[in-house]
């Protein structure tokens, strides 16, 4: 017997020792999360609502009186002081932009205009005539300008305004190929010919529901203008909207030419 008491002994010393190491951690016990306490949806709300004074955004266009500020020709020098008048109060405009001046210096501001909520809108790249150009010409104008847009805020223009206005057939078939509505406007400031910014305010406030207001963003005294014109247009009622929020749910169809709602 004293033959095989030994390895029984050592086997069982190592099986001890096994059993200790098994044991040495003990085995690990579920993780519960915690749940946060339950917030109601009204409160909810009202937290967002403070961080973004204008969240949830819900316009209907076909019952308030609303009006769409748009600015050609940009971005220029003081656009950035457009910007912050603009979201000061809340207000959101489209911005229709050339593409040789994102390209020039304004690309933080294109990339700012898309960040405070405002509307891109493509305005050609060297702002020629579009109806005067080859249907080559045509195509490159939009194109790159939409492509350096994308490329610096990932926003795919749906709209698109001719420099001077001027479109035709061929203008109207480029733009539905490349899926942006032509959006012209009903009431003019002529802020690129009288540089007085009373009269400018004077003029816009012509507006009616469903106007599109023509301003450019490339002026001084436009921008001088900008506060006294919300104001105004504020007294009578109006929500500023973009392009496509004043159409809503009736979104404008490429190609089609838009003067208002």
């Amino acid at each position: 017997m004293r033959g095989w008491a030994l390895p029984l002994a050592l086997l069982a010393l190592v099986s001890s020792a096994t059993q200790v190491v098994v044991h040495a951690h003990p085995p690990a016990l579920p993780i519960v999360p915690v749940q946060p306490p339950p917030v109601e949806r009204s409160v909810l709300a009202r937290r967002l609502e403070s961080m973004q004074a204008d969240w949830p955004r819900h316009v209907d266009c076909a019952s308030a009186k609303c009006v769409a500020l748009t600015f050609d020709d940009g971005p220029g020098k003081h656009t950035g002081r457009l910007l912050d008048l603009l979201n000061e109060r809340h207000v959101r405009a489209t911005f229709f932009v050339v593409g040789e001046m994102v390209a020039a210096g304004g690309r933080r501001a294109v990339q700012r205009i898309a960040a405070d909520g405002h509307e891109l809108g493509n305005h050609s790249w060297s702002h020629q005539a579009l109806s005067e150009l080859t249907r080559k010409e045509l195509h490159r104008e939009l194109r790159h300008t939409g492509r350096l847009v994308r490329r610096l805020t990932g926003v795919r223009m749906r709209v698109m305004r001719p420099p001077y206005g001027l479109t035709d057939r061929h203008v109207a078939a480029e733009a539905r190929r490349a899926g942006m509505a032509q959006i012209l406007w009903n009431l003019d400031t002529f802020d690129w010919r009288d540089r007085t910014p009373e009269v400018v305010v004077r003029r816009a406030g012509r507006a009616t529901p469903g106007s599109i207001i023509l301003m450019h963003d490339i002026h001084r005294t436009t921008v001088k203008a900008v506060p006294a014109l919300l104001d105004a247009l504020a007294r009578k009622g109006f929500t500023f909207v973009t392009v496509s929020e004043l159409y809503g749910d009736r979104s404008p169809a490429p190609g089609r030419k838009y003067m208002r709602r």
